[in-house]
């Protein structure tokens, strides 16, 4: 970063004293900002660019970003290309360590490129993937885009159905599918799925079986991963494409309805990943990039882009808490890793377990990121005293709506506890109260004002654009809408407090649920907790609070008690709920988020079939203990 505003002086006469007037400079002047990012990164195109950016008549979609220029991201990965250090460094909870060094991927991504353009795929096909998160889709990747194909990736817990929902639309030509994948501990073998997926994905040409639970598995009807590893490839080369030109489909979480098939354009993300990597988390040549994710989230796209800065990337495959919650740590001690990411629920789990390590554990640990939920102070407090004093703690709010975040870490800013750093550069975010009006130290609707490279190009098959302007435009004409509730402070830090679609609204004032939840889960005899609150008629509220108890504690009067002294103390009276029940278990999607809103639509009376799509969940068990309490909670009861 301070690299960035010493270049930005001598090449552009900018010269910023803070990185908060570095960030104003970035809103203001977007064409420019991003023709730096451009020029700093020394980004290779086929075809020079005639225009920055193009906007339309009105609002943001339709925006175009350096039109005429042709780019390939796998071009820039394999331009950090290294004899001296392995590509990628993978894990499993099998306990197996496999190093896969540059002159391997690349010969890997030859020959795969090479089958499938003997597959006839080319520019603009689609080729998906049903995989778990091992070195093998990181190549197949590679090979998609070296030919400018579009890919898109499910994780093979998902579902039939889901990953049918969502790869019907983009009617992929080619598949990669996996026998299985391996949980806790267990293996869950996907084969049987095979029929019904082919029915269901008619369109789709080749099926490419790739084994993880047992090598020696052959399925008629599927082409040998081992086959296509062996096809006799030219050298590895790359086709550029348009910068707007989409380079992989992502899907919204789908709890409620068809999961909307958000589209990036290759250019926007390439320009969008090396500044939020290399800028933002201070990511170097040679080092280890590790962010425990699934292949169905987001942020398998994000640490796959490490590797546009020149490091390894580090991946692992299983549960976070098999054979206990010490494996992941562990294992990034192991293997040396500079960068470790992961889910804030995962934080909390550990920190709730009482997990301490010693101050040598990790000595090249440099950044730990957490992503996915409001990560609370109290998890903050514990990195610092129980993993690493020094770390640098990045906590950081984005989305699959852009592959990236828009607020996240700054090098060259403090970190305090339960507060994100800064708004990132480039991105003009606000916090709007009821009259559209934005604000400083008060609640509010988080919004971004300008356009951003990396946004959608399109959802897939969206006529006219009409489910993409609903998802963020109807609420803020030409204002992006992100569904969170926010504060920006004094500081110019961000503080999030949970989905604004499940917001709490007591006599009038919004309540965030992370408040909630950081004071709950503080109780010793609670292990999880989801909060919701219910209209009722007359212009009532009914806020009822769910916990999940820990082995041999069970819900009393004096633990309600001591949950509500602890709202009322810590927050005000409005944070106390109207009623505190016992359940076996919280819902969760796949990706690890709360479902708040699901659990609210079936306690008001909605079936459980439409207000969540059950092959997204983690746990969809869960959802009938809401479905039996609905009863108790109507209105009047």
């Amino acid at each position: 970063m301070r690299r960035y505003m010493r270049w930005l002086e001598a090449h552009k006469g900018i010269s910023c004293a803070s990185y908060r007037e570095l960030h104003q400079w970035s809103i203001e002047n977007l064409a420019s900002f991003w023709e730096s990012i451009w020029q700093f990164f020394d980004v290779q195109s086929g075809t020079p660019w005639q225009s920055v950016l193009t906007r339309p008549a009105e609002g943001m979609i339709g925006t175009r970003w350096f039109d005429g220029a042709t780019v390939n991201y796998a071009r820039h990965i394999f331009s950090h290309a290294s004899t001296d250090r392995p590509a990628i460094i993978a894990g499993s909870e099998r306990g197996e360590t496999r190093e896969i060094t540059w002159a391997a991927l690349e010969r890997q991504v030859a020959s795969i490129a090479h089958w499938l353009r003997q597959q006839g795929v080319g520019q603009g096909d689609r080729v998906a993937a049903i995989l778990p998160n091992i070195p093998e889709t990181i190549a197949a990747f590679l090979a998609v885009n070296s030919l400018g194909a579009i890919w898109s990736s499910c994780s093979p817990d998902f579902g039939e159905a889901s990953v049918a929902d969502r790869f019907a639309q983009i009617e992929p030509k080619v598949v990669f599918l996996s026998d299985g994948y391996t949980y806790n501990g267990k293996p869950y073998p996907k084969t049987g799925s095979l029929p019904s997926l082919k029915q269901a994905l008619s369109m789709v040409q080749a099926w490419v079986l790739v084994p993880w639970l047992d090598s020696s598995t052959r399925i008629a009807g599927t082409v040998s991963w081992r086959d296509v590893l062996e096809t006799p490839a030219p050298e590895l080369a790359f086709t550029d494409i348009p910068f707007n030109d989409p380079i992989w489909v992502l899907y919204s979480s789908g709890t409620t309805g068809k999961p909307k098939a958000i589209t990036h354009s290759v250019g926007g993300c390439l320009l969008e990943h090396l500044k939020a990597l290399a800028l933002h988390q201070d990511v170097r040549p040679g080092e280890k990039y590790f962010w425990y994710s699934t292949t169905g989230w987001m942020m398998w796209n994000y640490a796959l882009a490490s590797m546009l800065c020149g490091s390894t990337l580090v991946l692992y495959e299983g549960s976070a808490g098999y054979p206990d919650l010490n494996v992941l740590w562990d294992f990034a001690a192991t293997k040396g890793v500079q960068h470790f990411g992961g889910g804030a629920a995962f934080y909390i789990a550990c920190m709730k377990a009482g997990l301490s390590f010693s101050h040598d554990r990790f000595p090249l640990l440099r950044t730990i990121g957490s992503t996915g939920s409001p990560l609370p102070p109290a998890a903050f407090e514990w990195i610092y005293a129980s993993v690493k004093k020094d770390v640098w703690l990045i906590s950081l709010s984005g989305g699959t709506d852009i592959c990236s975040a828009f607020v996240g870490g700054c090098p060259l800013l403090p970190v305090y506890a339960g507060e994100i750093q800064c708004r990132m550069l480039g991105c003009a975010l606000e916090a709007f109260d009821e009259q559209g009006h934005p604000q400083r130290e008060a609640l509010g609707e988080m919004v971004i004002l300008e356009p951003m490279p990396s946004m959608p190009v399109f959802f897939w098959g969206d006529k006219d654009n009409e489910r993409y302007h609903a998802s963020y435009f109807e609420q803020y004409p030409g204002v992006w809408r992100h569904g969170d509730w926010i504060k920006i402070t004094e500081r110019d830090g961000v503080v999030i407090f949970g989905r604004s679609d499940a917001t709490l609204n007591r006599d009038g004032v919004r309540i965030g649920t992370s408040e909630i939840y950081h004071a709950v889960e503080q109780t010793p005899e609670v292990a999880d907790s989801l909060v919701v609150c219910l209209e009722e008629e007359g212009g009532r509220y009914f806020m009822p609070l769910f916990v999940v108890m820990r082995p041999n504690a069970a819900l009393d009067d004096a633990i309600r008690k001591s949950i509500n002294t602890r709202l009322r103390t810590l927050y005000s009276p409005r944070h106390v709920p109207d009623a505190i029940y016992a359940v076996a278990e919280i819902p969760y999607t796949i990706s690890g988020k709360k479902m708040e809103a699901p659990v609210k639509k079936i306690l008001m009376g909605m079936d459980p079939d439409k207000a969540a799509s059950k092959d997204t969940m983690r746990n969809p068990g869960s959802l009938d203990a809401f479905l039996e309490l609905r009863q108790e909670l109507k209105p009047g009861h």
